[in-house]
């Protein structure tokens, strides 16, 4: 039999979630019928390391950069927050701008408001004199849209923050810890289905996109030319890029700086738009590089790291299933970029062998020696990290190595081995480059400060 206290506090929370459902059905139904619209807010480019455009907008919410030109009719000559008012596709987008959005519109980035402006009656103007205006009728309206947050969402809020403290006050309890475990587990065991499946449909939109967009390549390759050697500066070591449709973030090492019409973002990422001038094609002569996308940042945007600075071996350790995606991502990638690059697979007698992406040239260990290019003769010399070399080959292997296996990866992929990439599924205690694979399907490059989603 409960004590007086736990009657208290059980019908206390179970009135606070009987008026969160209320508030939030009365939520709902406000959305369908009660003046609701969907809208996007302007970010801050400081802050969300990124410039809003009406493409990038319309790519974002609607999929489909194309359909800018129905955000901008949504929005054209509407007076924003700061005074301003949209009045040409191409204007620039002022932080915390509102922009109205089509109905069908979704994602993140997407947030409800209500609409309390009044339309202007274009059809009482003639005789006044005004068409071409701002818009404004006889009732006073300016055509400007003031949006305000649903009042059901700020009680829904308020009600679920009471609930919380109450909580709190109580969480000390042995029976109460027990009853709130047992409540969550049940609801993460009736949510983990969904919440799987949202996460594989977006995966594989990412694998989509990833198979569909060539130009990014073109960009990101192009970038690096900007950061290769001159008479003047000698080359900054690109660690990673960033590209989207409003221009592209690239990671440098702390110690260095890029020039006009690059800006900084943090003491490692900086940002050119995309209007500020054409990309640079590759330096003649220069070591090419061998970019490849281990996936999509939280905005769905692809970021690239460089093989060719790799120099070793690269270990993806964690969820076992999700790392092998990430390698034969890997793979595909090389493959895509850069056909025709040998690789050869450790351990291919393995019960689950990890399959070769076609476009790769397949090398077998022919007993005392690997087929491939004579080790390279380094001089006593040490290679940097962040130094860049050619890629000559791929070695695969799926599980932690054997002593035999991290010799093998040594004369292939060490500092005095033939120039080759190691790919290790699990744990590498020689490798220089450590990720982290999750079984929500990303990866995690501490080095970056990344976590990525693995397209599948």
């Amino acid at each position: 039999m409960l004590r007086p206290q736990w009657t208290v506090v059980s019908r206390l929370a179970a009135v606070l979630l009987f008026l969160g459902v209320a508030f939030g059905a009365a939520g709902v139904a406000a959305a369908d019928g009660d003046g609701l619209v969907k809208v996007f807010v302007v970010t801050d480019p400081a802050r969300s390391g990124r410039v809003d455009t009406l493409g990038s907008i319309a790519a974002s919410t609607l999929g489909d950069a194309n359909r800018a030109s129905e955000v901008f009719d949504l929005n054209r000559g509407r007076v924003q927050p700061d005074g301003g008012a949209l009045t040409d596709p191409g204007q620039r987008l002022h932080p915390g701008w509102i922009l109205r959005l089509p109905p069908d519109a979704a994602g993140p980035d997407v947030h409800l408001a209500r609409d309390t402006s009044q339309p202007s009656d274009t059809s009482q103007q003639g005789g006044s004199g005004q068409q071409g205006g701002s818009g404004a009728g006889s009732g006073g309206g300016n055509g400007s849209a003031d949006l305000t947050l649903p009042l059901p969402a700020v009680i829904a809020l308020g009600g679920a923050v009471l609930l919380a403290l109450v909580t709190a006050a109580i969480v000390a309890r042995r029976r109460t810890r027990a009853m709130l475990g047992s409540l969550l587990g049940m609801l993460r065991r009736l949510g983990e289905p969904a919440a799987r499946r949202r996460r594989l449909m977006a995966r594989r939109a990412v694998g989509q996109r990833f198979a569909a967009d060539l130009d990014s390549f073109r960009r990101a390759y192009g970038t690096l030319g900007e950061f290769a050697p001159d008479g003047r500066r000698p080359e900054r070591p690109v660690h990673a890029l960033r590209v989207d449709p409003a221009g592209t973030t690239v990671w440098l090492p702390a110690t260095d700086e890029a020039f006009a019409p690059w800006t900084r973002l943090s003491t490692t990422r900086w940002r050119r738009p995309a209007n500020a001038g054409p990309w640079n094609p590759p330096a003649a002569g220069a070591t090419p590089a061998c970019l490849v996308r281990p996936g999509a940042d939280a905005d769905g945007e692809p970021v690239f790291v460089d093989l060719s600075r790799l120099d070793g071996v690269l270990s993806v350790a964690g969820d076992p299933a999700v790392a092998r995606e990430v390698v034969w991502n890997l793979l595909a990638e090389v493959a895509r970029s850069r056909p025709g690059t040998p690789v050869t697979v450790l351990r291919d007698d393995a019960p689950q062998p990890l399959a070769i992406p076609p476009g790769l040239r397949p090398v077998v260990n022919a007993g005392a020696g690997w087929v491939g290019p004579p080790p390279r003769q380094m001089g006593g010399v040490v290679r940097g990290a962040a130094h860049r070399h050619p890629v000559a080959g791929l070695v695969v292997l799926a599980g932690e190595p054997t002593d035999r296996e991290a010799a093998d990866l040594a004369a292939l992929c060490g500092p005095d081995g033939a120039g080759w990439v190691g790919l290790v599924c699990g744990e590498a205690a020689a490798a220089h480059w450590r990720w982290r694979a999750t079984a929500d399907g990303t990866v995690d490059i501490p080095v970056l400060d990344l976590t990525l989603t693995v397209p599948t």
